[in-house]
């Protein structure tokens, strides 16, 4: 059983860009959990499953949200993360095949990857096979350690466990206080033992995902997609920002180059690393593309001028900003790596 106090409600709710539902809801307080003592409310809509938990301390609710048979999506907050949302700020998958499950991403703390799981436990009682992470950064990998001694196997790109060494102290300092001291005494910092170098394909039962390792460096130096072939869902990590704005901590020109690969993946939707909705593939790319090349051509134009750093910034991207949620937070920093790749050309 897991051990963390919440509420929960499941319920048929839409996953946003799905579609119309048919909705169930049952609450279960922390008490009535143990009791298990269930109130059932039923209301008439049309289509897609959701399962909602609340991690305890948290301000909002963790909800599941089904995307098509056997796949789901959590839509984490448009925001930074903090002791109230526990670092539910990033976007997690749940792909179910015949024989097993696959978790991509596992949130920002254990407590979101403990609601990730218990998600999981209310959707299929069929064992977890893999935990898939598409980058390094906290976000998406500081919920692993609610997934350890499942027997599951830990799947990244094969730079990851690198990156990992070489980021993973000051992760665990930066987001102390973010967090706070008691949810990252329970973070631990879990590398893949599948690494992925080019393509691989992962079994669950009569349903593959295929996943892919980029070549460049583009939001980070270890970025990997999911394809589930069934249904043509993308689980992009953040190779795709929607509503949030794009963060550069790889290469703008590498990430811009691998815009049209990933354009050309065999997809009809994707699910972003970051962003309240599934999106129709590969328009999601054009919001993205669009940022990333004013970026780089502001960016190009004040360094031909002759314009210093300091003073280049601000304007950096600056007609993107009413596109963007965290832009303030954000593309200051992107400015910045911009204006250093650049500036050697």
């Amino acid at each position: 059983m897991l051990r963390c106090n919440m509420s929960y409600y499941i319920s048929n709710e839409p996953a946003p860009g799905v579609g119309s539902h048919k909705r169930t809801v049952m609450r279960m307080t922390g008490r009535a959990m143990r009791q298990s003592r269930l109130v059932l409310v039923t209301a008439w809509v049309f289509a897609a499953a959701a399962t909602v938990f609340r991690p305890a301390g948290a301000q909002t609710p963790f909800t599941i949200q089904r995307i098509a048979d056997g796949e789901y999506a959590h839509f984490g907050q448009v925001a930074l993360t903090s002791p109230e949302n526990r670092g539910d700020i990033a976007n997690v998958g749940i792909v179910i095949g015949r024989d097993a499950a696959a978790v991509i991403d596992t949130g920002g703390s254990v407590a979101v990857g403990q609601a990730a799981l218990a998600a999981l436990r209310q959707i299929t009682a069929k064992p977890l096979r893999y935990v898939i992470n598409t980058h390094e950064h906290p976000d998406h990998l500081f919920g692993n350690a609610a997934f350890a001694g499942l027997g599951a196997t830990f799947v990244g790109h094969h730079n990851l466990p690198a990156s990992l060494r070489e980021h993973g102290s000051f992760y665990l300092h930066s987001f102390r206080e973010l967090l706070g001291e008691a949810e990252i005494a329970r973070v631990r910092l879990i590398p893949p033992t599948l690494l992925v170098n080019d393509t691989m394909a992962l079994d669950l039962g009569g349903r593959t995902l295929l996943l892919t390792a980029l070549h460049q460096a583009a939001h980070t130096d270890c970025d990997l997609t999911v394809l589930d072939e069934q249904t043509r869902t993308l689980f992009a990590g953040d190779l795709v920002f929607m509503d949030h704005v794009p963060v550069i901590d790889g290469s703008l020109k590498g990430w811009l180059d691998a815009l049209p690969r990933l354009a050309a993946m065999n997809a009809e939707r994707v699910v972003p690393g970051h962003g309240l909705k599934v999106a129709p593939w590969p328009a999601a790319l054009d919001d993205e593309r669009r940022y990333l090349l004013a970026v780089q051509a502001d960016a190009r134009r004040l360094i031909a001028s002759g314009t210093p750093l300091a003073d280049a910034v601000p304007h950096i991207g600056e007609s993107e900003q009413a596109h963007w949620r965290l832009f303030g937070d954000y593309n200051p920093r992107n400015a910045t790596a911009a204006f250093s790749e650049l500036e050697w050309e």
